[in-house]
């Protein structure tokens, strides 16, 4: 069983951006379900005097949205995970230059996903905490944990929103490291070319065949 570096350094990033998205979302998904269901992303906040509320809250589409990529690149990963876990066992870990070109192709379109909803998240959540500050005159975004929300249970939204913002980056960060190992990968495999007959190995493969050259009387 031969495993290259590249291809283990390829297997960890690949159960490190799993594992990243199933936080993600696991996260994002929480704090949706502390308030209600809605997204509070974009959110806008109000303060009576002794709690907080909010007044507005994004298209709970834009959260489902935020999380079905995390879900999807999640299970994207395990299923490379295991067939990379499968190949190696079954020493069939050597891959063309043409399997290494179609997995450059998803990488990117994958990378590209998690940008859009990595930011998402972190200008929705800048703009909920901006607004909680302005609205309850507090220093930092998490001391609204400790402040009442009802009917909403908000003890932890700060954190579980951090935790999906961090994820999210450190994901990204994961699949730009694939990104250059499955290019360096598809560079090493060089394309099949044919031999010419004025190449020195084509006269070295007739010699082995066909016999050297009569000599001349």
């Amino acid at each position: 069983m031969a495993v290259s570096a590249l291809q283990l350094s390829e297997l960890v990033l690949h159960g490190a951006a799993f594992l990243c998205g199933i936080v993600g979302a696991a996260a994002l998904t929480v704090t949706q379900g502390a308030f209600g269901g809605r997204c509070v992303l974009y959110g806008a906040a109000t303060w009576n005097g002794t709690a907080l509320g909010l007044e507005s809250f994004s298209h709970v589409s834009l959260c489902y949205f935020v999380s079905a990529v995390s879900i999807l690149v999640a299970l994207y990963c395990f299923a490379v995970l295991l067939c990379g876990i499968y190949s190696c066992c079954a020493d069939e870990s050597r891959r063309d230059r043409a399997w290494l070109s179609v997995a450059l192709a998803v990488a990117s379109v994958v990378l590209f996903f998690l940008l859009i909803s990595a930011c998402i998240l972190r200008a929705g959540m800048d703009a909920l905490c901006t607004s909680v500050m302005r609205a309850a005159s507090l220093a930092s975004c998490q001391e609204a944990q400790r402040k009442p929300w009802p009917p909403y249970d908000s003890s932890r939204f700060y954190s579980n929103l951090y935790s999906a913002q961090a994820a999210a980056w450190v994901n990204i960060f994961a699949w730009c490291l694939l990104l250059v190992l499955l290019a360096v990968q598809r560079q090493r495999e060089a394309p099949f070319t044919l031999l010419r007959r004025g190449d020195p190995e084509w006269s070295a493969e007739t010699e082995a065949i066909f016999g050297g050259r009569p000599a001349r009387p």
